[in-house]
């Protein structure tokens, strides 16, 4: 392998305040990256973090690689072998090799002096372009933890490499919001007002217990209670106002 620099184990905050409200889904993830990253070493480092599109995945492997100094790579739909490597490579702020062989060396190396994870988030690509084996590779060059996240039909995806699907050592399913996650949004979005349990469990419900659309809901609120100095609602107060459920708006008709 070339010679690669071990980057510095510098994180950043990606959260907007460098704050980050503390939902289930980046407990379950954090747990199962630490599991990872902890493993005796005869065994595999392949996590996978799967479920529908809303549960804040992305938001949870962006506070994985926060608190685990990870590697985070966004995979894109364009993506081929080589863009994905240089993708991996700008990451880890190194220059590309020549060769696509090349680059995997470089990454395969700093994956294993720096003993940091590689986090892929919309590995959904990876499965339709046929890039599963390009990260096994990976793994298995650097015996390094690697952490892929996708939506609900990822497992069943992954199913036709089987060498990589027998090596997941951690396969984790995010949950939908609950109204203790919902509470959480609240304190963390809508400081100094306290809304009532019955207004919060009508919007996880309505939200479909999707975390984007329950701050959206939040953020509704925040803005509600501001214009009428309010420091307390519950549903009653709320009354018949829209709740956001993610549905396109009804055309009116004349």
């Amino acid at each position: 392998m070339g010679t690669v620099t071990i980057m510095d184990k510098t994180a950043t905050t990606i959260n907007a305040g460098g704050r980050w409200a503390p939902l289930s889904n980046l407990a379950l993830a954090s747990r199962a990256l630490e599991r990872g990253l902890n493993r005796a070493s005869n065994l595999p480092g392949l996590i996978v973090l799967y479920g529908y599109s809303g549960l804040g995945k992305s938001h949870a492997l962006s506070y994985c690689a926060n608190q685990h100094e990870g590697f985070y790579v966004e995979c894109q739909e364009y993506f081929n072998r080589k863009l994905l490597a240089t993708a991996v490579l700008r990451e880890m702020d190194i220059k590309p090799a020549r060769t696509v062989g090349e680059m995997m060396e470089q990454i395969a190396e700093q994956l294993e002096l720096s003993e940091r994870p590689l986090i892929l988030d919309n590995a959904d690509y990876l499965a339709e372009k046929k890039l599963v084996d390009a990260v096994l590779a990976l793994h298995e060059m650097a015996r390094a933890t690697v952490m892929l996240a996708g939506e609900e039909q990822l497992p069943r995806k992954l199913q036709a490499w089987e060498r990589f699907h027998r090596r997941v050592l951690v396969w984790q399913l995010a949950q939908p919001a609950s109204g203790a996650d919902a509470q959480k949004l609240a304190e963390f979005y809508v400081p100094g007002v306290t809304i009532a349990e019955d207004l919060l469990d009508r919007v996880c419900h309505i939200s479909r217990h999707t975390p984007g659309r329950i701050c959206v809901n939040l953020d509704g609120i925040r803005d509600h209670c501001q214009k009428n100095g309010l420091k307390r609602i519950d549903l009653a107060a709320w009354g018949k106002r829209e709740i956001y459920s993610g549905a396109a708006p009804v055309r009116r008709t004349a």
